[in-house]
């Protein structure tokens, strides 16, 4: 029989960023289909709250900044919600929130609802020195044993999870990263490029200014190949702002590159492009790449996850490079000028990524994962109930 599930969904904050994006888009979906669903959000002075979606928010109303001091305030905040509020499901939408489920489960034991963790960045990290990298996979075979469920976005995904955390497979379902909904899929088939130019491309890319996003190496390669009329556009925000804009103006292509910050659609850029790139150094799955795939870009990005080689097909919807090789993207960048990219075939693969199939999916394994929860706790129950009167029976 049909049960509305109650999912929490732990968000640090409303500010931009990809993964939760997904999860916000999860849980519309998610309410949407008849379950009730509850953000608890950590940091509260966002200024994007006013025109966040329709969803339940819970927070601890506080005047002082907790930006600096997030993950301690995110466990905070979601301990307190889930010892006032039953929960069926804890759904963490990315890796950042894997340690704030840890603490959850110490400070609530076995009443600790089941844990859903959607592997939202690259396990394997190469970038890291030797000593940190040894006390990173410890962490993860640790969450191998935290979490009910651990979810991949793609087979070598599930394949990495189940190596590196030594997670049963069982407990690594693969559910595809759900990026774009059927509506948007449809409005971006629908896009058309505004121009068609032989003596200038417009590249564009799409991220938090961060350091694993290496627009750095970006802006490095796209001096070294740019003709005078080429543009680069750059959409996200980031701590890594002035650098980058600075760095452009040192590399003498701060009249080339456009620096617009966050964007609440990205529609209008992917409408305006030639070709989309990306130079993460990893990721879990770039939902941005969706996105241009969907829109019949041609895409040049490192092959920066175990997905990558899914989710472009070289050589007819797109290249890999390797991370890092700065030389080798500037040779790229000018080999997408005369690219002729499939989008059928690009549009065709930004299709398995749909929001709705993806939500659905999610519910029916959250509810297999209540209904085990709820036998064991029986279980326990019973056995808790049948342990006195075995003692009392040999006492007499």
């Amino acid at each position: 029989m049909y049960r509305p599930l109650r999912i929490a969904v732990p968000i640090h904050s409303l500010e931009p960023g990809g993964v939760e994006r997904v999860a916000l888009g999860l849980a519309i979906e998610w309410q949407r289909t008849g379950h009730h669903v509850t953000v608890v959000l950590g940091r509260t002075g966002s200024a994007n709250l006013c025109s966040a979606p329709a969803l339940d928010y819970w927070r601890i109303p506080t005047r002082l900044s907790t930006a600096q001091w997030e993950t301690p305030w995110m466990v905070h905040c979601l301990y307190s919600y889930l010892l006032r509020n039953r929960t069926d499901v804890l759904f963490c939408p990315g890796n950042t929130y894997a340690i704030v489920a840890a603490a959850m489960k110490v400070l609530l034991d076995r009443h600790a609802p089941p844990m859903v963790l959607k592997v939202s960045n690259a396990l394997e990290r190469p970038d890291m020195p030797p000593l940190l990298r040894r006390g990173y996979g410890a962490w993860l075979r640790l969450q191998g044993a935290i979490f009910d469920r651990l979810v991949g976005l793609s087979e070598p995904m599930q394949r990495e999870i189940c190596t590196v955390t030594k997670a049963a497979a069982a407990n690594v379902p693969i559910i595809a990263n759900p990026v774009i909904s059927r509506r948007t899929l449809t409005r971006l088939a629908n896009l058309r490029p505004s121009s068609d130019s032989v003596w200038s491309t417009r590249y564009l890319a799409i991220g938090r200014l961060a350091p694993q996003k290496n627009f750095a190496m970006l802006l490095r390669a796209f001096a070294r190949s740019a003709r005078p009329h080429d543009r680069l556009t750059v959409a996200g925000d980031g701590s890594q702002r002035s650098a980058l804009e600075q760095l452009a103006v040192n590399l003498g292509i701060a009249g080339q590159v456009r620096f617009l910050g966050h964007q609440p659609s990205v529609e209008p850029f992917l409408a305006e492009a030639d070709v989309f790139v990306l130079s993460s150094d990893y990721e879990g799955l770039p939902g941005v790449v969706v996105e241009a795939l969907a829109a019949g870009l041609p895409v040049l990005a490192t092959d920066c996850c175990v997905s990558m080689s899914r989710l472009i097909d070289s050589g007819r919807t797109g290249m890999l490079v390797p991370p890092g090789d700065e030389a080798t993207f500037a040779n790229c960048l000018v080999a997408m000028r005369s690219f002729r990219t499939d989008p059928e075939r690009a549009r065709s693969v930004a299709a398995t990524y749909e929001l709705e199939d993806a939500a659905a999916r999610y519910v029916e394994m959250m509810t297999e994962l209540h209904g085990s929860h709820l036998d064991d706790a029986n279980r326990r129950r019973n056995l808790d109930l049948i342990s006195p009167s075995i003692s009392r029976g040999q006492m007499n």
